[in-house]
């Protein structure tokens, strides 16, 4: 009998944003935005959960090496995101919003394919302790 498990890995990554949307005027930015939206960026010190899901190895007893996803993940998303302006810094973003949402959702596109298309991977990105946003949802 085969067993699903979930493991996760939690990082660490340090950003600054500015929300901020330019077919719209700044007091329309200012009004659904507030502070978010200040034109010299603010940063937030993101908390970073990977979920994998998937059967059990019969030979190493893993979902997933951890060293490997640990590896991934530092070279694919730590690596390009820390201490970054994702706004200016961050491809992606040059044209979307860098809200927790889009960029939960940017980790994810990253992260897809470099992890086998058999385990099951989902986001969770702490943008401050008391809000935070997961990808994909059930």
């Amino acid at each position: 009998m085969a067993h699903k498990v979930a493991v996760f890995r939690k990082e660490h990554f340090n950003a600054a944003h500015r929300l901020h949307n330019p077919a719209w005027s700044e007091e329309k930015n200012e009004e659904v935005f507030g502070k978010c939206n200040n034109p010299n960026f603010h940063g937030h010190n993101y908390e970073l959960i990977i979920q994998v899901i998937g059967e059990l190895n019969k030979e190493t007893g893993f979902v997933i090496d951890m060293k490997v996803l640990s590896s991934i993940i530092k070279d694919n998303v730590l690596d390009r995101f820390d201490h970054k302006n994702l706004n200016l810094d961050i491809e992606e973003f040059r044209n979307l919003n860098p809200s927790a949402e889009n960029i939960a959702v940017v980790i994810y596109d990253i992260l897809r394919p470099k992890i086998d298309a058999e385990l099951a991977l989902k986001i969770r990105l702490y943008e401050t302790e008391r809000n935070f946003v997961e990808y994909p949802v059930d």
